[in-house]
């Protein structure tokens, strides 16, 4: 019997009365939030969460990146937080550099730490790495990847990504459906950003591939190096279709190998019988580099957002 939280299967249904446990829970925590009961915690800078309101990848951690880039090019301190998902560290806070460990920060802080070149801390208490952030930095800007749900800290602006290019026929809260709050938490929100080439939305973004870099020689190669050749095509993320479309769509021919998100790679991970090329995403090869081969590549992508968001997301935080 498979489960498959997108979809309503005898599994979903049996577990439907948890996902009402869920529902009164979660909603009475909000409203306390809301109502001062529980206290949040106001950041000296303004604060930007990018989250969403579903399980699974949504294109998060490549807008973080671009949204920070933007912000430094206007000339502002820009820092951001993250819990780290599938890293080792739970206790203190932890600053990631180039060179920190991602099985113990979490593969995407150390993507955005070396993309964006800003400090970036980890902490599944978002509050104290905000605070342990602000105790070494001054911040004019601080971006929380993920944490839409994280009520104790305050933040000024919400950002709330949707992929469309994932069917999603299931609308039931965790753990009988993917939603982490209910659909109507996007009336809230400041922002829904769409995810997807094809997307018509007022608010989107797309993925743009720029080069393929070689995880063993550093060598740089055009997206079109590999055009009609047979790959190997790696993705241990939250929606790995994304990526092997992506690859597709450059006209290389993949055989597809998805992980589960964040999965942690071991050098057999990476042993086929076919001697292809192997392509992977930035957020994996981070993980694979102790191990790295010349036949290993990483795609670059950067993440393009219409112009009318740019307009919208300056009036909103007052950015010149």
């Amino acid at each position: 019997m498979t489960f498959n939280l997108y979809e309503k299967g005898v599994l979903n249904y049996l577990l439907l009365p948890l996902s009402g446990l869920f529902f009164l829970i979660s909603s009475a925590r909000k409203k306390f939030y809301d109502l001062g009961i529980m206290n949040s915690h106001k950041s000296n800078a303004k604060v930007i969460v990018v989250g969403n309101i579903t399980v699974g990848g949504t294109g998060k951690t490549p807008v973080v990146i671009t949204l920070t880039k933007y912000l430094l090019s206007r000339g502002y301190s820009v820092g951001v937080i993250s819990r780290g998902y599938g890293g080792s560290n739970h206790k203190d806070s932890y600053f990631v550099n180039e060179n920190s460990d991602p099985a113990v920060c979490g593969d995407e802080p150390l993507v955005i730490a070396k993309e964006a070149k800003v400090p970036v801390v980890v902490n599944k208490d978002r509050v104290q790495a905000l605070k342990d952030l602000e105790s070494r930095h001054k911040m004019d800007f601080i971006i929380s990847d993920d944490g839409l749900q994280h009520y104790a800290l305050k933040r000024d602006l919400e950002i709330t990504m949707i992929d469309e290019s994932r069917e999603v026929d299931n609308d039931w809260l965790l753990p009988a459906g993917p939603y982490r709050e209910s659909k109507k938490r996007l009336e809230a929100v400041d922002f829904i950003i769409y995810t997807g080439l094809s997307s018509n939305s007022q608010y989107s973004s797309y993925l743009k591939p720029t080069n393929l870099v070689n995880l063993k020689t550093n060598e740089i190669k055009p997206t079109s190096y590999f055009i009609g050749q047979n790959c190997h095509a790696v993705a241990g993320i939250g929606n790995p279709e994304r990526f092997f479309n992506t690859l597709s769509n450059c006209e290389i021919l993949v055989t597809k190998h998805p992980f589960p998100d964040h999965y942690q790679f071991k050098e057999q991970d990476l042993v086929f019988e076919e001697e292809y090329p192997i392509l992977m995403t930035k957020k994996d090869c981070v993980k694979c580099q102790p191990f790295a081969t010349d036949k290993m590549w990483y795609l670059e992508v950067e993440s393009v957002l219409s112009d009318i968001f740019y307009e919208e997301f300056n009036k909103a935080l007052d950015v010149r």
